[in-house]
């Protein structure tokens, strides 16, 4: 990204509009050039693309993921670290450490009808059993177009302030704003958030990219262990091959033969035992058995 000196002030500001609005638009995010590059490096994978299946993809549309491995710049919006920044402030309450949930290309071809608005935490039935009073999300979506985005190619609709009514399935159409916005731009949007691909009323595809986060114990959208099997993770850099979940997540959650699967990656020796990678609350539970000789929860009055 850009050389941002302290992104921290930033990063607060977008992320006070996310928590908000449930949205916020970072007007460019990266060079609108960086878009053209990645949206050239995956132009051959829109043109082989079938159309998709169903009322909720719509068959007007096409989608593939996998775009880490299917151009090296897509890197660069994948570890975008002002959006990463924000990512973490506000999953990062709720979970060891975040993790990449899907990268996919979209199309909207001419023609295309409305999507149905929803809130893609859905996917994951707990989000509904969560007590709202405690403001949990599950998922962060960055929208990031190839094309422009307007209203009349379907720019996505998105609810302000719907984060706060999840018990609304439905929201008046009038209250959705429409987020224009350029190459380079993005926009950054709760899952908790209601919101809907637009018509496309031109006569050309609108194309862009959602790459989205989610807590790190959750499974993702898309599972990326099948997107980049070791053999591809393992080029990547740590810190990528950590988002995309080659990483345990305490305690003790995602783990290969009892280690951290990033040991897979990185070391050839199998011949260690299974090693804990406990949290601090797992830690203090156990201390205060050994100590007590009973859990804290279980001790008489």
């Amino acid at each position: 990204m850009a050389n941002l000196p302290d992104i921290a002030p930033l990063a607060d500001h977008h992320t006070s509009a996310l928590l908000d609005q449930g949205y916020c638009i970072i007007p460019a995010a990266l060079p609108a050039a960086s878009a053209r590059d990645l949206a050239e490096d995956l132009s051959a994978d829109f043109e082989r693309a079938a159309a998709s299946t169903g009322p909720f993809y719509g068959n007007d549309t096409k989608r593939f993921g996998s775009l880490l491995r299917r151009s090296p710049h897509a890197q660069a919006f994948v570890q975008h670290d002002l959006i990463l920044a924000v990512v973490r402030q506000i999953l990062g309450p709720w979970c060891d450490r975040v993790a990449l949930n899907l990268t996919q290309a979209i199309e909207l071809m001419p023609g295309s009808i409305e999507q149905v608005p929803h809130r893609d935490q859905d996917m994951w039935p707990c989000s509904r059993l969560v007590d709202p009073d405690l403001h949990v999300e599950f998922l962060v979506n960055v929208m990031w177009p190839f094309t422009s985005f307007t209203r009349d190619n379907g720019a996505t609709r998105v609810w302000p302030g719907s984060h706060r009514r999840q018990d609304e399935t439905i929201l008046d159409p009038d209250e959705a704003i429409v987020a224009e916005m350029e190459p380079g731009s993005a926009l950054l949007f709760l899952g908790s958030t209601l919101h809907a691909g637009g018509a496309n009323k031109t006569d050309h595809p609108r194309r862009g990219m959602i790459v989205s986060y989610a807590l790190g114990w959750l499974k993702p959208y898309e599972l990326q262990w099948l997107a980049y099997p070791p053999d591809v993770a393992r080029q990547f850099d740590p810190d990528l091959s950590d988002l995309i979940g080659y990483r345990i997540h305490r305690p003790n959650l995602g783990n290969y033969e009892g280690h951290c699967p990033s040991k897979m990656l990185r070391s050839t020796d199998a011949n260690i035992g299974a090693v804990d990678a406990l949290g601090d609350e797992q830690h203090a539970l156990i201390e205060a058995y050994r100590r007590e000789g009973l859990l804290p929860s279980v001790a008489p009055s």
